[in-house]
């Protein structure tokens, strides 16, 4: 993006400042959303350092000034495509912070409607399993993101399960910060078998199959996720 305002406003396919109305608004949308699936793909098949805004711009029609004129360069491109996929699972996962912590049976079950909801997006799995190896390295311009990615959704998992302790749900003395990290670690593993083999891992079905195990292991009533988690919602 040209200017900071970019994030909130889109620019026009006519120019800066909304030249062109509403409808080239809507072209200039069009045109971003464009090039951040096209990202995707490219940063999915050669990670950051290796993908290029020219072929990027290439592949969506357009020239690299073109591009440019969305984004300011490729960093910007690459967190401008995490920030898009982390919004996506923070309306799926987390609750909004004037509503009341779910029970951690509520927790697993949206987890699980996450993995099935990854499985249709094919692309964004494997840039986040392509850029999350590479970002081990501080240089990357991926490393705090991703750093701060997983401290997040630990830290609301702990706190979830810390409330199930409080609330009665989950038996008392569980470690819930370890429990928390074998979540994503579990997560993490079963995405990373699916990218390799879509057709022969069923990931939401296997993660529902480990997290019912675990909620009959801490909950003090013993009951698990129930019949039909994991599968696949409409969509």
């Amino acid at each position: 993006m040209a200017e900071d305002k970019d994030r909130t406003a889109p620019k026009t396919a006519g120019g800066r400042g909304g030249r062109g109305g509403r409808g080239g608004y809507a072209v200039g949308d069009a045109r971003r959303r464009m090039i951040l699936d096209t990202a995707v793909e490219h940063f999915a098949q050669w990670g950051f350092h290796a993908s290029s805004l020219a072929r990027i711009a290439h592949d969506c029609g357009i020239t690299q000034g073109g591009l440019l004129h969305h984004f300011r360069g490729k960093e910007d491109l690459l967190l401008s495509v995490l920030a898009q996929s982390e919004q996506h699972d923070v309306d799926r996962l987390f609750t909004a912070p004037d509503e009341e912590v779910p029970p951690v049976a509520a927790h697993f079950a949206a987890v699980v409607a996450l993995a099935a909801d990854n499985a249709r997006r094919p692309g964004l799995v494997r840039m986040y399993n392509t850029l999350v190896g590479e970002s081990g390295n501080p240089g990357h311009p991926a490393h705090d993101y991703f750093r701060q990615r997983y401290a997040r959704v630990l830290g609301y998992s702990v706190g979830v399960l810390r409330a199930g302790v409080a609330g009665g749900e989950v038996r008392p003395g569980t470690d819930c910060e370890a429990v928390g990290r074998e979540i994503l670690a579990v997560m993490d593993g079963f995405q990373i078998q699916w990218v390799l083999d879509p057709e022969g891992v069923d990931m939401a079905g296997l993660l529902a199959g480990y997290l019912d195990r675990r909620l009959r292991e801490i909950t003090v009533a013993g009951t698990g996720l129930g019949a039909g988690a994991g599968r696949p919602g409409p969509g």
